[in-house]
């Protein structure tokens, strides 16, 4: 990526699809040139949120939502300490932030951390071609990057693919740290970060649990240090196919019959430990208005997403695993994609979204207390 950072909205832009297909806009955020695979993001709200969450990385992000950049940016709703995202598409920057906790506008921060925008195309447009033929690998381009068009198209086409991308390890933290019980501390749980985002340990916090956030490069000696009670998994980035080390590790803690969470990433992760495949989606799921409903109570949550890959598994029956029972627990209702599994002869499961509620919404916040459950049974 090489960017500069003045006159941005001024300057012509261009975002140009693996396809072929182009858009012309003006510059957003930094003047330069990025790639990534395209994908859409249908939240309303909460772009902060999903520019600093780490599952994004090597992305191109599409707001759906026709303006984006009203609130402007603030100091508190970061979920990492850098945006992720490899460059961000909006139909209609705001003009003037408004918001008592704004600190600067949106585009100042994009341009402050060398991020390369595109504003003022069909986002509309845009994201139906994407929902027809698919994430796709893209560039943006803009000032003295912009080429003739095959040119680009050449260098968009010269990219890697999402698929069979291993990233996990590299937004991931590379020294443990702690985030300690808010009042009484109650349990300690081991999470391994494959690019968590801040509000889920927070979460945790909040019900009195030590959160030991431990590199994706752990090993369970490292989690069994922490004397832990439970054994959490977080969200993450790329291809679970290449997850081989998570995989392993999640085996040796399922062996030893732990209380067990994993979110996103780490519900593709506890797919594979069980012994199922996983695929990659045409378009993904990405925002925070998809429907999933819980099989074990039959409510209908509103929920968070941000994953191209899901698991593999039957919908409808109990599959036999080397760790005994398993099934899947929520399902998406939008295209039956599983959005959740649960072992039943042991404490572990998993879901393919984000309970944190960052930014929103709150419907699946009570998996945290389903985990707390679940650590109060084994010390029983």
């Amino acid at each position: 990526m090489t960017t500069s950072t003045r006159g941005a909205a001024k300057t012509p832009a261009v975002l140009v699809l693996e396809d072929g297909r182009t858009f012309r806009g003006r510059a957003y955020g930094a003047v330069g040139e990025t790639f990534g695979e395209a994908v859409f993001s249908t939240g309303m709200t909460g772009y902060q949120e999903t520019l600093t969450d780490p599952s994004y990385d090597r992305q191109i992000v599409v707001a759906t939502a026709p303006q984006i950049g009203n609130t402007g940016w603030n100091d508190e709703d970061d979920e990492s300490g850098r945006i992720w995202v490899s460059g961000y598409v909006v139909r209609d920057p705001a003009r003037v932030p408004s918001n008592w906790r704004a600190k600067r506008s949106l585009d100042d921060e994009l341009e402050r951390q060398g991020v390369v925008g595109i504003s003022g195309i069909d986002t509309r447009a845009l994201t139906r071609h994407l929902r027809e033929r698919g994430s796709m690998r893209a560039g943006i381009f803009s000032g003295e990057s912009v080429a003739a068009e095959p040119e680009l198209l050449t260098r968009v086409q010269a990219q890697p693919h999402m698929k069979g991308a291993s990233l996990y390890e590299e937004v991931a933290t590379k020294e443990a740290y702690v985030v300690p019980a808010v009042g009484e501390k109650r349990f300690t749980v081991a999470a391994v970060d494959l690019g968590i985002k801040g509000m889920t340990p927070h979460r945790m916090a909040e019900r009195g649990i030590e959160v030991h956030v431990l590199p994706a490069t752990a090993t369970a000696d490292d989690i069994y240090a922490v004397n832990p009670d439970g054994v959490f998994f977080s969200n993450g980035p790329g291809d679970p196919a290449t997850a081989d080390g998570p995989v392993a590790l999640m085996t040796a803690v399922l062996e030893r019959r732990t209380p067990l969470f994993g979110i996103c990433f780490g519900n593709q992760i506890l797919g594979r430990a069980l012994g199922f495949g996983t695929y990659k989606l045409k378009y993904g799921h990405r925002g925070i208005n998809q429907p999933v409903q819980d099989r074990t109570t039959g409510k209908v949550e509103v929920t968070a997403h941000n994953h191209g890959f899901a698991v593999d598994a039957p919908l409808d029956q109990v599959s036999d695993t080397k760790f005994g029972r398993a099934e899947v627990s929520h399902v998406c209702l939008n295209d039956d994609v599983v959005e959740g599994l649960q072992l039943l002869d042991q404490p572990a499961f998993s879901v393919q979204y984000h309970p944190e509620a960052a930014a929103g919404p709150h419907d699946a916040a009570y998996l945290f207390d389903r985990f707390v459950s679940l650590m109060e049974g084994q010390r029983a």
